[in-house]
């Protein structure tokens, strides 16, 4: 797909600019900026709006969008004063004024027709809502209110004003029956309907909505939602395989390659607003109260947009099993309401003049006295559902009968007492027995393949003939007993087969609990057997729901093998709550089953399906990472699997790097050893990065330089991208960041600073919020170490927005650190020693050591700032311990520094014999591990100090090695002091 205008194309596959033949380089945000404007050419973006499209990974402000618009002018040689494309709107925004075209259709669009909101405006001028019919209205009967404010909230929607509302109400009291009769009242507009499933609970992740969006691709109009997914959403056309082709599928998994949970939100949000441009879109999700958590964050991110769209989304759901089960959409719908991004419709139960009502319209002219009201209302208190099934009742029993152009009751009101059951169950209970006994069990199996069925699935349950259960299904939705007709559907097998729906969760329930848990089991099995049979290879789209089958039909072996697969695709949609809860499920079936090899390679698929949402939600230093991943590298040992290892001697390497890196060491040489044998260039290079990695925390700088660089040489991002997903991060971007950090301690000042640039744009450039935390982050640690405050804070802000927002825990706690540091060297020590705490708290919250000498360190630097020695000597004190402990000395030569600077202040003892020690101990070290950074930091350091004593020859001996340097042409930093003090010799 190419955006054309003038003499330009925006290619946005290739995502790149081109003037006829020629690739005019964008950056990726102005690239986006101009991408954004070019989709809504005429109108005025406003810069808050760009804000939050284009910089949603980080907080920027108005001078960011400035400087890229003016790199967009640049690009295209458009004049602001008298502009051809893009035009400014003083202190408001900006505005695209040329004219633009598809490159596929070559159909213009116009400035001014793009710009106006006219199909909006007319459609709710022509827009004519339906008359209810008398069948209708009677169903809806003390609702017109209710029906009036959704078509309030309808009419603000087609203006272009969002809603997100909740019908909120207990079991019967109609809220399906009243959004279905304001749906058909409402013609011209696109409906897509997702349903939660209680069986289900928080497993499946974004199954409603996956749903609702596969129905409306599959219904009328159905290639332009297609259109739309592929070209706005890619990371959910990759989940939704039923809407593309096998050549496909492979194109949209590399689109998908370092997506995250926020890209997917993201998304399906642009989707969703390009679809309401052609028309207007209600989306409708029904019994939130069994959601997973997934689709809330989507409903909430929905909300919180602030662009124009045509949407309204209607969820629904009973507040009190919302309450009773703790349920997160209780704080999602109270964090909205607060700032009035949603409404809610609270649905009561009926009164005695609504149910009178309700008979006027169900019967019409009829002898009924006001006592028949009552004893209705009386007996359903006014619960809808309840209600029609009594009216039912009776006229099937005969006690309501037609007579002489009107209905009577045909006994006495003492009789028809006798005859109504007291409660809904009981009601629902004498309809089932009424029924004939093929029927029954039709209902029965139906109940136990879902709310919405497949005929075939109920014919596998009975191992009957389809076509046998199709005319029964079909009488009874005839008869609007129970069940109604929901279409027709294709299994991935070919088979056609019709599809039907309980008119309300209660029938479901009601059949389920009545059937013998013996009997339940033998269904649910066959039902799973016949959805797998039918999805073949494709059975993992359907895993939770296998899983569930096979769970409750006692197949325990196989609801393993599906809840595992359940729990990948839930890690694939970055749903690490419910891949946990997955996989967690089935760690508990494992524990009934007998040991064996098959048991053991099951649990083996367990505990690797943990180990991402684990370290995504927990931290890589949790001690369950630690357990996840020791125990299945325990069951790789007995198994005697190879390449399985890797990845959970991988998640140890991580842990351990983040609690002992000297423990890291051990267990990175046996993953190297591994890589090596396999000879797969993709675990080389994780093998290298977390051997590089290692090498450098143990402060063995040139090891460390070695590995990282051959991992990178190893690195395709064309072939290696979907690591970002296997292993938390891309590597290209980690390798290069630690690598970073070596050049800089052995010197190359410069070179560091290039990788960190290379990075952060690698990171940018993936829209991968946990890469990206890690670049910016690197790239603080080495402006910190340059000794540049205000880079660091900038950096160090961006990464606790970053952080904050997604959770990352480990990198929040560093650069609060960092940030704190960065203002004490601003000037405002007493300020920033505060932060420095907070963040050193953090990680010792987390069990985290990495970095905690380094931060320490820099605490001390800060109180040494306050000419606070003694607390500064304190903090090193701690710092030294920490090496000790876990054997991080990276920074050890930094440490006995700054404690020969700050022994040389305290008023404790004779500090110079003490002060010439640790500088000339950091000078060992440094000398040891090959850091010509820390050796110059040292020397300069112990020559000043030589100096201060007079002792002018020890001062010469202390640099002399760096002598030598200045004809190197070296990078080093702190070459301009190290020139003066040499001069001054």
């Amino acid at each position: 797909m190419q955006i054309c205008f003038s003499e330009f194309k925006l290619d946005l596959t290739g995502e790149q600019l081109w003037r006829g033949g020629q690739a005019i380089t964008l950056r990726p945000k102005a690239f986006a900026v101009l991408k954004y404007l070019l989709e809504r050419p005429g109108r005025l973006v406003s810069k808050e709006e760009l804000l939050e499209e284009v910089w949603r990974d980080a907080y920027v402000g108005d001078a960011v969008l400035k400087v890229c618009v003016g790199q967009l002018r640049e690009a295209l040689g458009d004049d602001p004063k008298s502009p051809r494309f893009i035009e400014t709107s003083h202190r408001r925004g900006y505005r695209f004024i040329g004219p633009v075209e598809m490159a596929e259709s070559r159909t213009a669009i116009s400035p001014a027709a793009a710009a106006a909101p006219p199909i909006a405006d007319r459609f709710i001028v022509d827009h004519q809502r339906e008359e209810l019919s008398d069948e209708t209205a009677a169903r809806v009967v003390g609702r017109k209110v209710a029906l009036e404010r959704m078509n309030l909230w309808l009419d603000k929607a087609l203006a272009g004003e969002r809603q997100i509302v909740f019908v909120t109400g207990e079991a019967g009291l109609g809220k399906t029956t009243l959004v279905e009769t304001f749906l058909e009242a409402s013609p011209d507009i696109r409906v897509g309907r997702g349903q939660c499933l209680e069986h289900y609970g928080a497993g499946e992740a974004y199954l409603p909505v996956l749903e609702a969006i596969t129905r409306l691709a599959q219904g009328p109009g159905g290639e332009r939602v297609v259109e739309h997914l592929r070209l706005r959403a890619p990371t959910w056309l990759a989940e939704m395989p039923s809407l593309t082709t096998a050549d496909d599928r492979e194109q949209f998994n590399r689109a998908a390659s370092g997506a995250t949970r926020e890209r997917m939100l993201r998304e399906m949000a642009e989707a969703i607003e390009a679809l309401t441009a052609d028309t207007p879109l209600v989306l409708v999700i029904e019994d939130l109260h069994w959601s997973d958590y997934s689709t809330l964050d989507l409903i909430s991110f929905l909300a919180r947009r602030r662009a124009a769209a045509r949407l309204m989304l209607i969820g629904t759901y009973r507040p009190v099993e919302v309450i009773l089960s703790g349920h997160p959409l209780k704080a999602v719908k109270r964090e909205l309401g607060a700032h009035r991004l949603c409404q809610e419709l609270d649905l009561d139960f009926l009164t005695e003049g609504a149910v009178a009502e309700y008979l006027a319209a169900r019967f019409g002219a009829s002898d009924f006295s006001t006592e028949l009201a009552r004893l209705i209302y009386d007996r359903t208190d006014g619960n809808p559902l309840f209600m029609v099934n009594v009216v039912d009742y009776l006229v099937a029993q005969g006690l309501i009968v037609p007579g002489d152009g009107k209905w009577k009751l045909k006994v006495a009101m003492d009789q028809v007492v006798v005859g109504v059951p007291d409660g809904a169950k009981q009601m629902i209970d004498k309809q089932i027995d009424h029924l004939g006994p093929l029927q029954q069990q039709v209902l029965e199996a139906a109940s136990v393949a879902g709310v919405e069925f497949p005929a075939l699935a109920v014919a596998a349950g009975l191992e009957k003939d389809v076509i046998e259960i199709e005319e029964q299904c079909e009488e009874l939705a005839r008869r609007q007993q129970f069940i109604r007709r929901a279409g027709v559907s294709e299994m991935p097998d070919g088979t056609i087969t019709a599809r039907y729906s309980f008119i309300h969760a209660l029938y479901q329930n009601a059949l389920y609990e009545r059937a013998a848990a013996a009997r339940l089991a033998r269904l649910h099995q066959r039902i799973g057997a016949r959805g797998e049979q039918a999805y073949g290879e494709r059975s993992g789209e359907i895993a939770a729901e296998l899983a569930m089958h096979f769970e409750r039909g006692r197949d325990f072996r196989r609801a393993v093998k599906y809840l595992a697969q359940a729990a990948e695709n839930a890690t694939r949609r970055f749903a690490h709550h419910e891949a946990l809860e997955l996989a967690h499920r089935g760690l508990e079936l494992i524990g009934g089953m007998p040991e064996s090899d098959e048991r053991r390679q099951q649990e083996l698929t367990l505990q690797i399906a943990l180990g991402v949402p684990l370290i995504m939600t927990r931290g890589y230093g949790s001690e369950e990472v630690e357990i996840c991943h020791a125990r299945a590298l325990q069951l790789c040992e007995q198994l005697g699997e190879g390449l399985a290892l890797f990845p959970e001697l991988w998640g140890l390497t991580r842990y351990y790097q983040v609690r002992s890196p000297a423990k890291a060491a051990q267990v990175t040489s046996q993953l190297l050893g591994l890589a090596a044998r396999t000879q797969d260039a993709a675990v080389m290079i994780q093998a290298h990065y977390a051997m590089g990695a290692s090498k450098l925390y143990l402060g063995e700088f040139v090891e460390a330089r070695a590995h990282l660089e051959q991992g990178l040489a190893l690195y395709d991002p064309e072939k290696h991208y979907s690591q970002a997903i296997l292993y938390v991060h891309d590597p290209g971007v980690m390798l290069r960041g630690r690598l970073a950090y070596a050049l800089m301690y052995l010197g190359y000042s410069d070179q560091a600073l290039e990788r960190c640039r290379e990075s952060v744009a690698m990171a940018r450039q993936m829209s991968h919020p946990f890469t990206l935390a890690f670049a910016l982050c690197t790239t603080a640690v080495v402006r910190q170490f340059r000794r540049e405050s205000l880079e660091t804070k900038e950096l160090a802000e961006a990464v606790i927005a970053l952080s904050s927002e997604y959770g990352f825990q480990y990198n929040l706690g560093m650069s609060e650190i960092l940030m704190g540091w960065a203002v004490a060297g601003g000037g405002d020590a007493e300020e920033g020693l505060p932060q420095i705490s907070k963040g050193l708290d953090r990680l010792a919250a987390l069990g985290a050591e990495m970095f905690r000498p380094h931060g320490l360190c820099l605490l001390a630097d800060a109180y040494w700032r306050t000419g606070r020695a003694e607390d500064g000597l304190a903090a090193l004190a701690e710092a030294q311990l920490a090496v000790a402990r876990s054997g991080e000395s990276y920074y050890e030569a930094e440490l006995h520094r700054i404690r020969g600077e700050l022994l040389l202040e305290s008023e404790a003892g004779d500090g110079q014999p003490e002060a010439e020690a640790s500088l000339s101990l950091a000078l060992k070290i440094a000398r040891k591990q090959q850091a010509k950074a820390l050796e110059l930091r040292a020397s300069l350091s112990l020559g000043r100090l030589y100096l201060r004593q007079s002792e002018r020859r020890k001062a010469r001996q202390a640099l002399a090695d760096i002598y030598g340097w200045f004809t190197e042409g070296t990078e080093i930093l702190d070459m301009k002091e190290a020139r003066a003090l040499l001069d001054e010799l």
